[in-house]
């Protein structure tokens, strides 16, 4: 897969932009602050209808604005479909394939597929479980789009179960068990029970298959970048039950004591649904008392092993690195085996890698159909990458009004340069025809008009991408 266009109006600091986009090696470089990362963002909120950043919606839309649009056009095995994203910073979002409108911002989710590293994925390797499942949810959703909505489903179902448990606490803990009210309860508890082990079981099963699958991508993306350190584990743990706590997909080992495959089975939708009804049972005393949902799904994690250490708390900061690469890129690797291949997104990455590890992911990213890059300067980049790179120089381009930043242009250019501002002003006034980047102010962006949401229609913002889940 590669994405042959990305227009946007009003994301973040852009006003209006336009690029033709080519299979290979893109580099956008320029100084901080000039919106390289915004551009990469609005294309990883089109694949996964979240932002890598932010958890709402509100920060993406242009300041004074109701509304930023994106589109882009993406080509798979010679099929080509464009993605439209309408994004209401308080209200409903709305989507188009081509020209049809969705009923759902869900259906949009594996029109365009990127996996995308950014700096803040170092929380994978040293941030809390929240991150690690939603690096999961973001791979499943990907993988199976239907599991979107029942993510969704469940986080709602969660946040209600929840409410029941705080709000009726003298009726689950004090009141007799003959009264009315406490009998009630019960049964109304019964009923998110039953509900949340349905939905809970999907997601655990998909979850726990993904981590099969990505084990053996990982453990050989980060023996590559990474040769000299230790082997690389890792393994899905679960709250319920004894025999699921631990699933044992590990990464990196020869040999099991127990064989994956009759783990997977274990793992089946209706065995993990089992599994979660029985352990709601044998929680309910405690989680009466504490009055939210101690098991399922939410409170999951990803544990990460180097050797035989946590990496959490004992990786040194490039072993971090490697490992956060090695999932991002293992995901890459692994999509690639399912038939679509993403498009690989790196967020000012190789500043933060030493000579070494940025030869060995050299060598992992030729690999790719397409690879976007932003760096800060071209000379972060590898020679290597240099060398067949298309290279945008993104300058902002400042007129003073009021202290806002009016216009912004994109420089085209096949090889990178030191520092060109003065020429940054010239092409701000003369765009190019082919890759159009400057909106004067008040001009509208007829590519988006046909799929502008009404306020009434469409999904909230971010619904299908809700996926760190309640935390209890």
């Amino acid at each position: 897969m590669f994405v042959r266009s990305l227009e946007l109006h009003d994301f973040r600091s852009w006003r209006e932009l336009s690029l033709q986009l080519d299979p290979g090696v893109t580099v956008f470089s320029g100084p901080n602050g000039h919106g390289k990362t915004n551009i990469v963002e609005a294309l990883g909120y089109l694949a996964h209808l979240g932002s890598h950043r932010v958890n709402t919606d509100s920060a993406l839309v242009r300041e004074g604005q109701q509304i930023a649009r994106v589109s882009a056009t993406a080509v798979n095995h010679n099929r080509e479909l464009t993605a439209h994203i309408a994004i209401r910073g308080h209200g409903s979002n709305r989507a188009h394939i081509n020209r049809t409108q969705l009923a759902t911002t869900s259906e949009l989710l594996g029109i365009v597929r990127t996996t995308l590293f950014s700096p803040e994925d170092l929380a994978l390797v040293r941030g809390e479980p929240e991150q690690r499942r939603k690096f999961l949810d973001e791979i499943m959703v990907a993988r199976y789009p239907r599991l979107a909505a029942v993510k969704a489903d469940y986080d709602k179902s969660l946040r209600q179960r929840n409410a029941l448990l705080r709000n009726n606490a003298y009726a689950l803990r004090i009141a007799p068990e003959n009264d009315a009210e406490r009998l009630s309860a019960l049964a109304t508890l019964d009923v998110w029970d039953a509900q949340l082990a349905a939905l809970g079981g999907q997601i655990m099963s998909a979850r726990v298959q993904i981590a099969h699958d990505l084990a053996p991508h990982v453990a050989q993306t980060y023996a590559r970048l990474a040769p000299e350190s230790r082997p690389a584990h890792m393994a899905y743990t679960s709250t319920v039950d004894a025999d699921l706590a631990q699933v044992g997909v590990l990464l990196g080992e020869a040999e099991l004591e127990r064989d994956p495959a009759a783990e997977l089975a274990l793992l089946s939708p209706e065995v993990a649904e089992a599994t979660l009804l029985q352990a709601y049972a044998r929680k309910r005393t405690q989680e009466v008392d504490r009055g939210t949902t101690l098991i399922g799904p939410h409170r999951d994690d990803l544990v990460l092993m180097l050797g035989t250490q946590p990496a959490k708390g004992f990786a040194s900061h490039g072993e971090s690195w490697s490992f956060a690469l090695a999932l991002r890129l293992g995901a890459f690797f692994m999509q690639r085996e399912d038939g679509v291949e993403p498009v690989v997104i790196l967020d000012d990455v190789f500043a933060e890698l030493d000579s070494s590890r940025r030869q060995q992911l050299v060598g992992l990213l030729t690999e790719a159909e397409q690879v976007l890059i932003t760096a800060a300067v071209g000379e972060d980049i590898p020679a290597e990458l240099r060398d067949i790179a298309t290279f945008h120089d993104v300058r902002a381009v400042h007129v003073t009004e009021e202290g806002q930043q009016r216009r912004i242009s994109v420089i085209d250019e096949t090889i990178p340069r030191d520092s060109v501002p003065e020429q940054a002003e010239e092409h701000a006034a003369e765009p190019s025809e082919a890759k159009r980047a400057v909106g004067e102010p008040g001009e509208t962006g007829e590519n988006f008009e046909h799929f502008e949401p009404a306020a009434d229609e469409g999904e909230g913002p971010g619904s299908a991408a809700s996926t760190g889940g309640e935390q209890a």
